[in-house]
């Protein structure tokens, strides 16, 4: 049987070959899938996907008709996914519950420290032999207050380095986590967390009732030399709101990872074309701004983590179990 990932990374290739080697022939396509690549996977039973696939209603009919049944998709989040059409289609659908937290917390802390003591703007000094520190004054973290939304195990590992800092620990979740706590966290309102923190780091999944969790209203709440970073999905912030009070001269820094409207952007290399979203444009021009395209779960541990998962996915499918991964049971 030969499975079709799509929308496989240069780095990614290799690794998902080898695992699956001896065990079912894998082809990976660079391309993301969408509706205008949908038709490619007639044939395949078995297909797996990347975060940024399009699998509304019309990408999965495509793909029931041409003999589709079980779309693996290599990532924890499923927001791209329309888990109800898939399951109307009798498609199964399986996902990644788990890879390694420290992956997207360390990289979150990348994007605060570089904010914080200006180190793109730095780095593109000292390209040009300008040495100066002008502009380039930044502040210690310990003895600040960080705020965390969303404390499961990414945003537990965040926290453990905030603990490493020396800092006041603020959280916000559904549940308090006892390991946060037991790091001496308080969990409180989201609006005394806007309001308290110096630092500001997202790490809830993208659901309807956390959609512009940072709206207008949370970010004229936030400290005027605050910091927020966000490296889990990009509907979390309200782009629009936040580009008005950047311009409006507010926030030390901002760290994205992530974008709202980051499909058919992110993980495509678009430097020879314009792009006509405004909004992002405009965003990248702050000089108080660091965007990155969605690579906080970037390293080898997760994204192998990550396969094996996939792997593993594909052989319960097979073999008729099922898992935690498991999103859509095959009716």
């Amino acid at each position: 049987m030969e499975i079709l990932a799509f929308g496989v990374q240069s780095d990614e290739k290799p690794l998902i070959e080898k695992a699956f080697e001896g065990l079912h022939e894998v082809r990976c396509l660079d391309v993301f899938l969408n509706r205008d690549t949908a038709l490619i996977a007639a044939g395949h039973e078995i297909i797996s996907t990347s975060v940024n696939a399009d699998l509304s209603a019309p990408v999965l009919q495509t793909l029931a008709a041409g003999g589709t049944q079980m779309i693996a998709q290599r990532s924890t989040g499923f927001n791209n996914i329309d888990l109800e059409v898939a399951e109307r289609l009798a498609l199964r659908v399986a996902r990644v519950s788990y890879y390694s937290p420290y992956s997207v917390a360390e990289f979150a802390w990348t994007l605060a420290m570089a904010v914080n003591r200006r180190i793109v703007r730095a780095a593109g000094r000292t390209r040009d032999f300008d040495f100066r520190l002008d502009g380039l004054l930044g502040r210690d973290m310990r003895g600040r207050t960080v705020g965390v939304l969303g404390t499961g195990k990414i945003g537990e590992a965040f926290t453990r380095i905030a603990h490493g800092f020396g800092m006041k620990l603020l959280g916000w979740d559904v549940v308090e986590n006892p390991a946060c706590v037991g790091l001496g966290m308080e969990y409180v309102e989201k609006e005394r967390l806007f309001a308290e923190a110096d630092l500001i780091s997202l790490h809830v999944p993208l659901l309807t009732a956390t959609q512009h969790i940072i709206d207008e209203g949370a970010l004229k709440a936030m400290k005027d030399d605050a910091i927020l970073v966000n490296s889990s999905r990009g509907g979390l912030i309200d782009t629009a709101a936040l580009v008005t009070e950047l311009r409006a001269g507010r926030f030390l820094g901002v760290g994205l990872d992530v974008y709202e409207a980051e499909a058919g952007l992110f993980f495509l290399d678009k430097s020879l074309e314009g792009i006509d979203d405004d909004t992002l444009a405009r965003l990248v021009t702050f000089p108080n701004v660091v965007v990155t395209s969605h690579q906080a779960y970037y390293t080898e541990d997760a994204v192998g983590q990550i396969i094996d998962a996939t792997v593993k996915n594909v052989t319960d499918y097979l073999a008729g179990r099922t898992s935690e991964n498991v999103l859509v049971p095959r009716s």
